[in-house]
Order: C-alpha cells, then structure tokens, then sequence
C-alpha cells in the first residue's frame, strides 16, 4: 500500500514538472523600451494638443475663438516647467512618480476641452503644460539609466520618430475627422503612457563613477551647457519663424499639410539613426544649415501651390531632424556630467522652447500690419549666418568634453590598422618626429595629456610640449582642428575617378 502511495506521488510530480516546462516564459520589455514607448505616447498627446498642437487649434477655430495669448502662455509654461523641474524631482523613483500623476492630470484637463472655452481653459493649458515640461525633463533619468551613454542617439532618434508618428495620426483626425475624436485618441494614448509608464523600474541606482580621464570641471561643463543652449536657442528661432509665418502662409493646402508636414523630419531622424557610427556626422550640420536658408529663399521667391510647399517643407524639416537629434543627443551625452540628469536636460531643451518662443513673437511682429513689407526671409538668413558663426567654437568645446560624441569625431571607431595609416600620411605630411605621431594617435582617441603621459612612459609637460609643436607644425590650434585636418588629408589622397 505504501508503495502504490509512493508511486502515485512520483507520477503525479513528474505530471506537474512536465506542465511547468511547457508554460510559456514571461514577456519582459526592457527598460530602454518602456521609456521611449512611454514618453513618446505622452509626447504625442503634448505636440498634437498643448504645444502648438492641431487639436487645440482646430477646437479654438470651431469656437472662432484666437489662440495667441493661451499658446504663449502655454509655451512658457513648458519652459518654466523643463527649468524646474531639476530642482524638485531628483531621483527615478520621484520622475515615475511624476510621470503616472501627470498623464492623469492630462486627461482630465483634455476632458475640459469637451466643452466651451472659459477659465478652465487657460489655466488647464497653463498647469499642464508645466507638468509636461517636468515630465520632459525627467525623462532623462530614464535615457541616462536604461541607455548606454554611446547608444542614447539611437534611443533619442526611436522616441522622435514614435512620437511624431503618432502625431501625424492624431493631427489628421482632428482635421479631417473632428477635434473631439482626436482629442479622444489623445487621451487614450495617455491611457496606455500610463500602462507603460507604471511598469517602469523606479530603482535608484547610484550613478556610475566617471573615469577620471572623463572628469571636467564644474566651469567647464557650465561654459559647455551656456554655449550650447545659446546655440539652440538661436537655431531654434527659425522654428517659431515657421510656425508664425511659413505654416500659416499654406494654410490652404490642408489635406497635404496635415499629414506630409513631420514627414522629412521623421526621414532625417531615421537617416541620422541608422548612419554607421564610424561616419563623420559633423558635416551635416553644415549641410542643414544650407537646408534651412534654401528653404526660407524659396519661401520668398515661389508661390503658394503644393510643389512650393512641398520643396519648402522639405528642406526646412529635414533640417529641423537633423539638429534635434544633434542636441538631444549631445544633451543625452553630457547626462554623465552631472548627478542629476534632468537639470541638464531641462536647461538644455529649454532652449529649444525659448528660440521657438522668440520666433514666434519675431514672426506675429512680421505679420503685422505695422511693418508687413518686412520678409521673414531677412531674420532667417541673419539666424543661419549667426549659426554658422556660432558652429566652429561650439565643435572645439563638445570635442574638448565629449570626446566621442558620434557627431564629433569618427577617428576612434576606425580600426587600428586604418588609424596608423592615417596618422602615417599626416606625420610625412607634417614632418612630425616618432614621437609626435605617437602622441597624434593617442590625441585623436580622446585621451587626456595624463593618460597619454601615463601610456608613453612621460611627464605630463613633456606631453603638453609635444602637443604644442604638432600643432604649431600644423598651424593649428585645438584637437578638433586636428580631426579636420586628419580628414581633409585623407579626402585629399582619394583619387579623383572615386569621388
């Protein structure tokens, strides 16, 4: 008896080991993926709705009600949001937190905007758009914790183009269909940006120690931060330029705006992910700042038909995605130089806010009836010569701190065997002695004059001496116009039937 017990036990395990090894293995979404469907749900709500969205332009347009003075203060309302909110949340746990009763709130101010316009209103932009700048900003603990520093343009580039997707089919129902049923679609995507959101990790995790060949000091890194908002800020004018005067102007032409409008800069997003990391991305900047004054020229000497507009949109667009991916992910870089990460994101893309800001007043001043002779060519242009005024000193301060940036240099990624190639041209080229090639190489990898000293066996004066007669040989002045050299040297020594 005891053994037909015994027996009927072992089967009766071994039937439950077999139904445990064919249970299906739980599906996990890693953090990376979490963030970037969570934030760029939210965004699709904030760009089609709060931040010169087509929803609530088209909700005001059926009221016949005019948006200006609640889209400015919506606009600074972010701005004072991304500026903040470094100074209140300081920890994943507290940006989760931020993230799960913001979406909330969002719903509830969308469901405001079911009926008629009044007080509630106004100040339901205003307080959402201050959470949406915090929540904008306190992605960055996620981007810094779930991405790998090296990888966070690629994550960046996956979150704007969800975002604006998701933005093109909200735009398109809310003119095609009705502003209610895109506001609804809103705010179900909030729904799901919920979802995802509470299943994010809220772990704080002690940041990781900077190597000490990454230290930089707190004057450094603040020079940094200033010289690179005030170009974003300047560059980002002609966004406000954009949507005061160029949007307006093709009003007409809905059907086509409605949707092609975030198409090339979702092209250029997608070119700029996928280009290999050993490419120099430094000359498409200078391309898109080309991009940028062919696309206002055209603006003043074509009409108003679709070719117009689509030449124009296409220009100016897939500029705008190349340098938002170029400062998101320069931003995304520096998040290793602080402890809390979104004081650098918030700053920086409150830059971002602050140009399209002054744009916008620039623009509404442009267009009225005061001086309506003025082109808006002229303010455009004179922003796209201060750019590129401003774009060599900036490249010499990001590769002087963020030595490899994908946008800064390329040279490291090569192989070895490329890279002493290289240097070998440029050493017979520059007469340089064993030595200085050598140190050439290690400068060209990034590494600071201690960690050079340290690997050649030298002091560190004896390395700052070296540096000084190889850039004097070359009539140079910084490490990056040594890149530049490097690679115009090998442009040169590409025979001419290959270009």
């Amino acid at each position: 008896m005891m053994k037909k017990t015994l027996e009927k036990d072992r089967i009766k395990k071994g039937r439950l080991a077999v139904r445990r090894t064919h249970i299906k293995p739980r599906i996990t979404i890693s953090e990376k993926k979490l963030s970037v469907i969570a934030h760029s749900l939210f965004s699709a709500w904030m760009l089609s709705f709060l931040f010169e969205g087509q929803i609530f332009y088209s909700l005001a347009d059926a009221y016949k009600l005019d948006p200006a003075v609640m889209v400015f203060c919506g606009i600074a309302a972010v701005f004072a949001g991304l500026i903040l909110c470094g100074l209140v949340i300081k920890t994943k746990k507290a940006a989760k937190r931020l993230f799960l009763s913001s979406y909330i709130f969002f719903i509830a101010v969308s469901v405001v905007f079911y009926f008629p316009p009044s007080l509630f209103w106004t100040l339901g932009l205003a307080a959402g758009s201050f959470l949406a700048g915090g929540c904008v900003a306190a992605w960055a603990f996620y981007l810094k914790s779930g991405t790998p520093k090296n990888e966070r343009l690629k994550t960046v580039a996956d979150m704007l183009i969800l975002s604006n997707i998701l933005m093109i089919a909200l735009n398109m129902a809310a003119i095609h269909l009705s502003p209610y049923l895109g506001l609804a679609l809103s705010m179900l995507m909030l729904l799901c940006a919920v979802f995802f959101a509470q299943k994010l990790p809220d772990n704080h995790n002690a940041a990781s120690p900077i190597p000490p060949e990454r230290k930089e000091s707190a004057a450094k890194i603040t020079r940094l931060l200033i010289f690179l908002c005030l170009f974003i800020t300047i560059i980002t004018i002609n966004s406000g330029l954009m949507y005061q005067v160029v949007s307006p102007a093709f009003a007409h032409l809905e059907w086509l705006t409605s949707w092609y409008w975030a198409i090339p800069y979702i092209a250029a997003l997608f070119v700029m992910r996928n280009l290999p990391r050993r490419l120099d991305r430094t000359y498409s900047l200078y391309v898109a700042i080309a991009m940028i004054g062919l696309s206002f020229i055209g603006f003043m000497i074509l009409g108003r038909g679709a070719i117009s507009y689509l030449a124009i949109n296409t220009l100016m667009l897939s500029a705008f995605g190349v340098y938002d991916l170029f400062w998101w992910s320069i931003l995304g870089e520096m998040l290793e130089l602080h402890k809390n990460p979104a004081r650098i994101l918030g700053v920086g893309l409150a830059a971002n806010v602050l140009g399209v800001l002054l744009g916008g007043l620039i623009g509404s001043a442009i267009t009225s009836s005061n001086i309506s002779n003025i082109s808006p060519t002229l303010p455009a242009l004179t922003v796209v010569c201060v750019t590129l005024a401003l774009l060599p000193p900036l490249y010499n301060l990001l590769f002087s701190t963020l030595k490899g940036h994908a946008f800064l240099s390329a040279f490291s990624e090569m192989p070895a065997q490329e890279q002493h190639n290289r240097i070998d041209r440029v050493a017979r080229f520059g007469n340089l002695s064993e030595r200085e090639s050598q140190v050439t190489a290690l400068l060209l990898q990034g590494k600071t004059y201690k960690t050079i000293a340290d690997e050649l066996y030298i002091s560190e004066n004896t390395v700052k001496y070296y540096v000084k007669s190889i850039y004097s040989k070359f009539g140079i002045q910084s490490r990056a116009q040594l890149i530049d050299l490097i690679q115009k040297k090998e442009m040169a020594s590409v025979p001419k039937h290959r270009l």
